[in-house]
């Protein structure tokens, strides 16, 4: 038995029944880790061993009876965006290169109290700007599928790290689809929840009002249990959602006899591999024989989304980015003769390009004469965008799209064509600009063996609904008794 290939549901029910102790599991996932990190490099800072003496003093609480909870011990991967006390949070930047927390993120609070184990912190593009985890300052990690290929991004560590079993599941963030197009590319299960369900507090800012702390997990039953340890109202942030407490387990029904589907064509249409749209029309086949009913609609919005989107995120990066000046924390150019030196030095050299070009187009955006022209029209299109999901939404309970318009491609591909690079996130980018749930699974593979995302959308609070239509997909399909990452080179 290979433990690492386990889903975390599987650890449980081996543990429950003796099979397995957690000092066993976690030093499988550290075997592991020593294994691929060096070919994968999902990973900009390990905790193995914090991780194993962690382990060995839960397994004596528990043996003392000391503690309980379903879920300790269980090893987890965390987004280096999210902040963890006592250990670098870099956001993948020089920026950043030495920052150490003095506090953790909810959610990292949330998995301690559950008395899981953090394996390290997973690689990004940096300050999670990018779709294919190639911008990070300390390494390009590679997807397991193929390591000539990108992970996807920006959540790209996450995405792979799980792929290649060197963590059974792992915290991911998603501003525009950064939890769900790597997802589609590693073959993985991946939930963007709905805005303000997980709290981002001590979650690093990108765009605070398009910005989402969701999961990267192996099948959507994990994707549900780890959905029930981080959601809940937070009141360190404003914008966290004080709504009931579910157990989204619950929601897994195997069941989707008159659910209605509905696949907009226009994201089937131009810019969507041929290879990517024949496997989507099969899970489409495969809805309707499950008892879904399937119909297309119009949802034009794509485009527009798009272009709403980076206007309004590149605007709210470039005034978050503005804290790191060289002075308060973070990176401070040693070349400076006075203070105007050190605020243009240390932004300089501390950011990468990609950041530097999207706070320069948030800068403009929001300059004197041209707020009206492009941020003030970025927002009246995000409205419009989310009237248009709440049309379909009266008619249909989930929507069926792509995950992204291509399957993974080699890394350097896209890295000297920004906007070719932005095309990536077409398919996702308009789900956060309407704060809704999107959860993306695998559906199939291309001619090269790499995976196929599917993406499934849902109303706003409505997790439970795409966790059971996934759930049923996946059970009827077995994507992943089926398929498995090749560590091609």
């Amino acid at each position: 038995m290979d433990i690492t290939e386990l889903t975390v549901h599987e650890l449980q029910d081996k543990l429950k029944n003796k099979e397995l102790t957690i000092t066993e599991i976690t030093k499988a996932y550290v075997d592991r880790i020593n294994e691929k990190e060096k070919d994968v490099e999902a990973f900009i800072t390990l905790t193995t061993d914090e991780a194993m003496k962690k382990a060995d003093i839960i397994e004596k609480k528990i043996n003392n009876r000391e503690i309980d909870g379903d879920l300790a011990g269980i090893p987890i991967g965390i987004k280096d965006n999210m902040c963890t006390q006592g250990v670098k949070t870099t956001c993948a930047s020089k920026m950043l290169e030495n920052f150490v927390a003095p506090y953790n993120a909810t959610v990292v609070e949330k998995i301690n109290n559950e008395n899981m184990i953090s394996l390290g912190k997973t690689n990004m593009d940096e300050f999670a700007m990018g779709s294919s985890t190639e911008t990070s300052y300390f390494k390009k990690t590679k997807n397991p599928w193929d390591l000539n290929r990108v992970p996807g991004g920006s959540s790209g560590g996450s995405a792979a790290a799980v792929a290649a079993n060197m963590v059974p599941w792992a915290l991911g963030s998603d501003t525009g689809g950064s939890i769900r197009q790597p997802a589609g590319c590693c073959g993985v299960v991946g939930l963007k929840p709905t805005y303000g369900l997980v709290s981002r507090f001590g979650l690093v800012a990108y765009a605070s009002s398009l910005d989402q702390i969701g999961t990267f997990t192996k099948d959507v039953q994990d994707t549900a249990i780890l959905l029930n340890v981080i959601a809940g109202h937070d009141e360190n942030d404003s914008t966290s959602a004080d709504i009931e407490r579910k157990d989204y387990t619950k929601c897994l029904k195997n069941d989707v006899k008159g659910l209605k589907i509905a696949v907009p064509k226009e994201f089937f249409g131009e810019g969507i591999n041929l290879e990517v749209k024949a496997n989507l029309e099969k899970a489409i086949e495969k809805y309707k024989e499950l008892g879904a009913i399937v119909e297309e609609v119009s949802l034009d919005i794509a485009n527009y989304a798009l272009a709403a989107y980076y206007i309004i995120a590149c605007a709210e990066a470039s005034s978050n980015l503005g804290r790191f000046d060289g002075i308060r924390y973070g990176y401070r150019s040693p070349k400076f003769n006075n203070l105007r030196d050190i605020y243009i030095n240390s932004r300089s050299e501390g950011f990468g390009d990609e950041v530097k070009r999207r706070i320069i187009l948030g800068t403009y955006v929001l300059s004197s004469g041209y707020y009206d022209a492009f941020y003030k029209k970025g927002q009246q299109v995000r409205t419009l965008v989310k009237n248009k999901f709440d049309e379909v939404f009266e008619n249909y309970d989930i929507i069926l799209t792509p995950t992204a318009p291509t399957t993974a491609f080699k890394i350097g591909e896209k890295s000297d064509n920004p906007l070719e690079m932005y095309l990536s996130d077409i398919c996702t980018v308009s789900v956060n600009i309407a704060g809704l749930p999107g959860l993306s699974i695998p559906c199939g593979v291309d001619s090269n063996g790499m995976p196929v995302g599917m993406q499934l959308i849902g109303k706003r609070f409505d997790e439970g609904t795409i966790l059971n239509a996934g759930y049923t997909y996946e059970q009827a399909t077995k994507f992943r008794e089926n398929y498995k990452p090749q560590f091609k080179n």
